[in-house]
């Protein structure tokens, strides 16, 4: 793992992915005294490292601006023979330390907590002993990761919230939970009735615990989806928001940590595929992925790309002027698309793979559906269509959907990146998605309206540099 062996410096990481066989597991960012630390797990293999434990030890990586980086060697590295993994944890800071919570796979896959100390952040030693807590009775042996750790002043006491599972709870299927541990002292810990129990499939997974503007937020992930709940009160009620989710389904496991200036900073990865296929299942790790949290008026969350980490662009395309095809006129860099009823439709060609595009879309009231194909061929139906649909409240990327978007028969920006196999999307600086698309690489973008009339504003096409 040459990657993690001395540090070095490198700009520009967002999508970061280290090199060879090596990706970007679960992060767990962390922000004290000016600087952003991204921990995470470094995985060999898509987690099959060591016989299927993952193997996957914690690497570091650290900024002050998020534009300029150092990567550290090995947090916490596996060195006893019992360790089949270390697993996702958290950080916290306390009396000038950090400590490191984590949790230890073993051989036999039980999972168990254990605790690393570091005066500079970066050089950790583990404790004694280690692991200091194992599930208790009425909880499954192998559901005991993830520590998310944190100080309450409500009620002077640390906290250990633990990806965890109830053996004989009543529902068949549903038990997972997070469990609740209370310390006096990070030392001596008490296990307490779990914190939530959100009745989903699954074990709710790399919780993340913050309060931010007058509300409290308990995140966690679902099958790799992550949600969230919030409250008024430190420990509950949690209320579930109209749209729990954080991104889209392709954006795994996010968790956030403070930033400069009262800004917070969510950290998940995107999976390579399978075959390197756009039918290919996601595996486990691949790149970084970096996002702004966005707190709406009534307190729900959205997300948008953080504007120091948006990938640097050169001067726009001179071609990026539409050809109109059905249904289009097209005034410089504007098309207007008229469709009741119908189907209109103009390109854009010569268009970089590696891209960033900003546009202006207005939809006429009543709109049907709208969108883009992007990387397309000569054909419309070529690409990878983003879409939208006012009617449902729906944006499709390729294979990834997400849902809850009210605002889509008003004017809205859109932003998209383009880089590798990579396309992302921000929606109006509330909302985001991403796709890993391996196969198509056309040069052209089609702009289209189904069943409405739309304006597409084309503000920048311009190549990445």
């Amino acid at each position: 793992m040459d990657d993690c062996d001395a540090s070095y410096y490198t700009e520009g990481m967002q999508y970061y992915k280290p090199a060879g066989d090596l990706n970007v597991g679960d992060g767990m960012p962390f922000y004290h005294d000016g600087v952003f630390r991204l921990y995470y797990l470094l995985d060999e293999g898509h987690h099959q490292a060591l016989g299927g434990l993952g193997g996957h030890q914690w690497a570091q990586m650290t900024s002050r601006d998020l534009i300029s980086w150092e990567h550290h060697p090995l947090a916490i590295p596996i060195t006893d023979p019992r360790e089949g993994s270390i697993c996702t944890g958290s950080v916290l800071f306390h009396n000038e330390i950090y400590h490191g919570f984590y949790a230890t796979r073993m051989h036999d896959r039980t999972e168990h907590l254990s605790l690393a100390v570091s005066r500079d952040g970066i050089h950790f030693e583990k404790q004694v002993p280690n692991p200091f807590a194992s599930p208790p009775a009425g909880y499954s042996p192998y559901h005991y990761r993830d520590p998310c750790v944190f100080y309450s002043p409500v009620d002077g006491h640390f906290h250990l919230l633990v990806t965890a599972w109830l053996e004989d709870y009543p529902i068949t299927g549903r038990g997972g939970c997070l469990a609740h541990l209370v310390s006096e002292d990070l030392h001596h810990w008490e296990q307490r009735a779990p914190f939530l129990i959100p009745g989903l499939l699954g074990a709710p997974e790399c919780p993340d615990y913050f309060a931010w503007r007058g509300w409290y937020y308990l995140v966690f992930s679902s099958e790799g989806l992550t949600r969230y709940r919030m409250s008024r009160d430190p420990f509950g009620r949690w209320l579930r928001p109209p749209v729990d989710t954080l991104d889209g389904p392709a954006a795994r496991v996010m968790k956030t940590a403070a930033f400069a200036g009262d800004r917070r900073i969510g950290v998940a990865w995107i999976g390579t595929r399978a075959g390197n296929a756009a039918a290919g299942a996601f595996q486990f790790g691949g790149n970084a992925l970096f996002r702004e949290l966005v707190q709406l008026p009534d307190g729900a969350l959205g997300t948008k790309f953080p504007a120091e980490m948006v990938p640097a662009a050169g001067a726009a395309t001179a071609s990026a002027i539409a050809s109109p095809m059905v249904g289009a006129e097209v005034r410089r860099r504007s098309v207007q698309l008229a469709a009741r009823p119908g189907l209109a439709a103009a390109f854009v060609t010569g268009l970089a793979q590696d891209a960033r595009l900003r546009i202006r879309i207005s939809p006429m009231a009543g709109a049907g559906g709208f969108g883009l194909r992007l990387r397309a061929a000569e054909v419309l139906d070529s690409g990878y269509d983003l879409h939208f649909a006012p009617y449902d409240g729906t944006v499709c990327l390729n294979q990834q959907t997400i849902y809850g978007l009210t605002d889509l028969d008003s004017p809205f920006d859109l932003e998209i990146v383009l880089k590798g196999d990579l396309i992302d999307v921000c929606i109006d600086g509330q909302r985001t998605l991403i796709d890993r698309c391996p196969e198509q690489v056309g040069e052209r973008i089609f702009v289209y309206a189904q069943d409405a009339e739309v304006a597409f504003d084309l503000l920048e096409m311009a190549p990445l540099l």
